[in-house]
């Protein structure tokens, strides 16, 4: 990793006139902050500054090490040094406390049985959600479509009540993470309907992952509980997110969007370079658990995957969104190393999502004169998605 040991210029404190990012920042000599006025407006002035002259910096206000360009984002991502910051109480720190006994625990999910549930719980979720905007002329995406498929196709793939997905989608916004987080309300929710596919298993998923075996035991209630948090964190907002950002780019690239919809096997590769362009989290961040070059023990670190997405070094003209872009890279959901459900699930949401709307809407287009407008730059995506479906 390149940056990692370079000369390192550390950012100053924000300016009382601040200079707009991409010209210097908080003074001559300074590395721009991501506390800077201006950033969160244009953070790809921000992140050009940054990968020209300052691939490493320590952002003094933030107080975390920035690293912007694609090769030490990808590098730092996949490294043994620099860790998942904890948060809180996990499937991970009640099932051994190591990522590779996460890893262990999560990976029946993508597995037979367990797979097959998971990927017709999204298709059958996304073509009930797409029925219902059929009659219409007019519909937001994002309210109507995008915040509910993810959770709700989780829901359906467990095999749990469809009356429940309101309330287990509140709670997929308040405690659960990639990592499976802990709720007490859901884990008393579930406890029930695991007691019973214990007894009757089915062919959803909750019952595939209540006969799994590791190292030839059953999981525990606990570890089934936590799996099932680990999908609906996964299925919450940042996919909700990346599946808008999708939709967009398609919706202002028709020409693109009328190929795929004759040659549907091409979805993938539009969903990467969705990703890649936009991705649903802007910034990743990881502890240093060692020295890394210059980078201490116990400093915070954040992988800069907007800036990284979007690097010159590695993508011809960055900033266009190109469905058939032969390499779009795969930082979008900052796994690196460690196992994480979501871009399985999300890949799953965006085929099975696109597929569903351009079956009962296939001639999708924005409402003239409309604009997606983004939340900001750290989990950026569109605020609404205006559409006509006839």
């Amino acid at each position: 990793m390149v940056a990692l040991t370079a000369p390192v210029v550390p950012s100053g404190p924000p300016a009382r006139d601040p200079v707009a990012p991409g010209r210097g920042g908080g003074g001559a000599g300074r590395a721009p902050s991501l506390l800077d006025l201006g950033t969160e407006h244009d953070p790809h002035a921000f992140y050009r500054t940054l990968r020209t002259r300052f691939p490493l910096v320590h952002d003094e206000p933030s107080g975390a090490w920035l690293i912007s360009r694609y090769a030490d984002v990808r590098a730092a991502l996949a490294d043994p040094r620099l860790a998942v910051p904890p948060s809180g109480r996990t499937l991970v720190h009640r099932e051994g406390g190591t990522h590779s006994a996460h890893r262990a625990l999560v990976s029946p999910v993508f597995r037979g049985a367990a797979l097959a549930a998971l990927t017709a719980g999204v298709e059958r979720t996304a073509y009930v959600l797409a029925r219902r905007l059929a009659a219409r002329e007019e519909a937001d995406l994002v309210a109507e479509f995008c915040h509910w498929l993810p959770t709700a196709a989780v829901v359906g793939a467990l095999g749990l009540p469809y009356e429940d997905t309101a309330r287990v989608h509140a709670w997929c916004r308040s405690g659960l993470d990639h990592l499976g987080g802990h709720h007490p309300e859901l884990e008393a929710f579930l406890r029930p309907y695991i007691a019973r596919r214990r007894a009757h298993p089915g062919a959803d998923l909750l019952s595939a992952l209540c006969t799994a075996r590791t190292d030839g035991r059953r999981l525990s209630d606990e570890a089934v509980a936590g799996l099932a948090g680990t999908l609906l964190g996964a299925g919450g907002e940042t996919t909700a997110r990346a599946l808008g950002s999708f939709l967009a780019n398609l919706l202002d690239h028709p020409g693109q969007l009328a190929v795929i919809r004759t040659r549907p096997t091409l979805t993938q590769g539009a969903w990467a370079e969705s990703l890649r362009r936009d991705p649903p989290l802007h910034i990743v961040e990881r502890r240093a658990v060692a020295p890394v070059g210059v980078i201490p023990e116990g400093a915070t670190v954040a992988c800069l995957l907007g800036s990284a997405g979007r690097d010159p070094a590695r993508f011809a003209d960055p900033d266009r969104y190109d469905a058939f872009r032969a390499d779009p890279g795969d930082l979008a959901y900052g796994s690196g190393r460690h196992f994480c459900p979501g871009p399985l699930l999300a890949a799953l949401t965006a085929e099975h999502g696109l597929h569903a709307l351009l079956s009962v809407a296939p001639g999708l287009r924005w409402v003239p004169g409309f604009r997606p407008v983004p939340e900001g730059p750290v989990s950026p995506s569109p605020r609404a998605l205006r559409v006509l479906l006839h």
